[in-house]
């Protein structure tokens, strides 16, 4: 029985940054050029990353445009209140992803090298809607994230030595 587990498309009616600029509208924030940069880059490619990655690729990219250490964090919460971004602390670091215009998903985590496999289930859907109506709740999301050692990992050379296995 072969199953996909790839995850589809969402239509969304806004692009990320007029999505952003609503947002910070709403509160009554400004739309300054390093926020436009920074949710340009983040939604430029979809990976995991964590604040370090986004301003090490920050200045490996925009010699230009320098954005501050703190300007990063504060405008990572604003993504993640703004409902564009998901964080998660995965081995003491919080990671983001992509959430709007994303389908709804979960996760492997390899232990070993901090690596995210993305996957969607239908059967998983099917559990939470069962859950849901047996306890009479009302879901409005939900992360699952199965931890473990991936592929790579597992057949990398073992340790042969004795004191390798202490």
């Amino acid at each position: 029985m072969s199953q996909d587990f790839s995850l589809g498309t969402v239509e969304v009616a806004l692009g990320p940054r007029e999505r952003f600029e609503e947002f910070l509208q709403s509160r009554g924030k400004r739309i300054t050029q390093q926020r436009r940069a920074l949710v340009d880059e983040v939604f430029k490619r979809h990976d995991h990353f964590d604040a370090d990655d986004l301003i090490l690729h920050l200045s490996r990219v925009s010699s230009n445009r320098r954005v501050s250490r703190p300007t990063v964090y504060r405008t990572l919460v604003e993504l993640v209140d703004a409902g564009l971004l998901r964080s998660m602390t995965l081995g003491g670091r919080t990671v983001y992803e992509h959430d709007y215009g994303y389908p709804q998903h979960d996760h492997l985590h390899c232990q070993k090298c901090n690596k995210l496999i993305e996957f969607h289930s239908d059967e998983v859907a099917r559990i939470g809607e069962a859950l849901a109506q047996e306890y009479q709740f009302r879901v409005t999301g939900h992360r699952l994230i199965f931890s473990g050692i991936c592929a790579d990992c597992r057949v990398q050379k073992r340790p042969t030595r004795k004191l390798d296995l202490v």
